[in-house]
């Protein structure tokens, strides 16, 4: 049985294979990162206009299908970026442990990289 992670990853794969098809789009590694960067800036825009962050503005309902809506269509440029530059879904989580270890260093002042010491 496949885990959640690789499951996504394999429906982006298929669903990036379909436009790439269907659509005709040739993208080099430096076009498709440009492109689906732009797209996710995109849907960072449109995932803050569902919530209320103008304090101009007598705030309204947040509609939470439609914000989780647009959440995911942030992941499927995610997974699709990620896809493009080699990460699996293995990387993913190898990398990502890796980081947050790192991150955490960073927080205790015990990282090896500059401009994280404590006090």
């Amino acid at each position: 049985m496949n885990d959640k992670l690789d499951t996504i990853f394999e429906m982006q794969k298929r669903l990036d294979a379909r436009i790439i098809e269907e659509r005709g789009v040739n993208k080099t590694v430096d076009e498709w990162v440009v492109g689906i960067t732009l797209a996710m800036e995109s849907e960072i825009d449109e995932i803050r206009r569902e919530v209320n962050w103008k304090w101009w503005k007598n705030p309204k309902e947040i509609d939470s299908v439609a914000l989780k809506d647009e959440v995911i269509d942030m992941w499927h440029f995610l997974v699709s970026l990620s896809d493009k530059v080699g990460l699996t879904p293995q990387d993913v989580l190898d990398v990502y442990i890796a980081k947050n270890a790192e991150n955490h260093s960073r927080q205790t002042g015990t990282s090896e990289k500059e401009g994280y010491a404590i006090g």
